[in-house]
């Protein structure tokens, strides 16, 4: 269980950019690394080390054998805009599938959503919604978890390597001027989120600005304000999101969650 240098890491969105990272991050570090993936064909792009098992996150009934025995999970799934489904079936869908597959089942949580989730009244938001959505499943949860909030991948510059962990939600031009950083860092960060007593319940954008790579992402994790107990929303995000105003099944799913820690 969490706390431990080595777990039984589960890997949600395996097949991704970031997904395939993190598979191979969390082997790096020592982890029993479980692939989630739709497709057994695509697992060939996966380190050899992974244990592949396939599921769908739109049906929570093929999860079982995905979340076994875990110690914690890490959740880089994304609609993709490929027809298969939208984000409120695998950005918010997902992540609630996965929860209510755990049960009463114990496991540290990491989660990834996007820099500018908390943004409303763009052409965007509809995706950033459901993201947001799936934040508020996982602290409502009960579970341990971190919420990383990525800028936009791939577009930091050779020389822009220092990590930064921001919080509030204040950049939402929508753009890369947002903040930049670097998959792998992403990458590095959910994993050693898994086993950092000071990331645990803390929700933060990550950028990287010029400068090289830390070493150790404690100092940064504890410099972090923590999300107030039983808060739907992160420390310093603004209250843009009304849960009266919130979709009926969503209020649902939530009253769900917190009552029996699945849906």
């Amino acid at each position: 269980m969490a706390g431990r240098d080595s777990m039984t890491v589960l890997v949600v969105g395996a097949t991704g950019g970031i997904g395939r990272l993190v598979v191979a991050e969390a082997i790096a570090q020592g982890h029993t690394t479980r692939a989630l993936v739709r497709d057994a064909a695509k697992a060939r792009q996966l380190p050899a080390e992974a244990q592949i098992v396939v599921g769908d996150v739109t049906r929570r009934t093929t999860l079982s054998a995905a979340v076994a025995d875990v110690d914690a999970i890490v959740l880089t799934l994304g609609s993709d805009g490929s027809g298969h489904a939208g984000p409120e079936e695998i950005d918010y869908g997902g992540v609630r599938n996965v929860l209510a597959a755990l049960g009463g089942q114990p496991a540290r949580i990491a989660l990834m959503t996007s820099i500018g989730v908390t943004t409303r009244g763009s052409g965007y938001n509809h995706l950033l919604e459901w993201k947001r959505r799936s934040e508020r499943l996982v602290r409502a949860s009960g579970f341990p978890y971190t919420i990383v909030r990525p800028g936009w991948f791939g577009m930091n510059g050779p020389d822009e390597h220092r990590l930064v962990f921001l919080q509030g939600d204040r950049r939402r031009s929508g753009g890369p001027s947002d903040g930049v950083v670097a998959r792998d860092q992403i990458a590095q960060v959910l994993v050693r989120a898994l086993t950092a007593p000071q990331a645990v319940n803390r929700t933060f954008e990550l950028i990287a600005e010029p400068g090289p790579a830390p070493g150790d992402l404690a100092p940064l994790f504890a410099a972090l304000e923590q999300d107030a107990p039983g808060a739907l929303d992160a420390a310093k995000d603004e209250a843009n999101m009304p849960l009266e105003k919130e979709p009926g099944g969503v209020r649902n799913d939530l009253d769900k969650i917190r009552a029996h820690g699945g849906v």
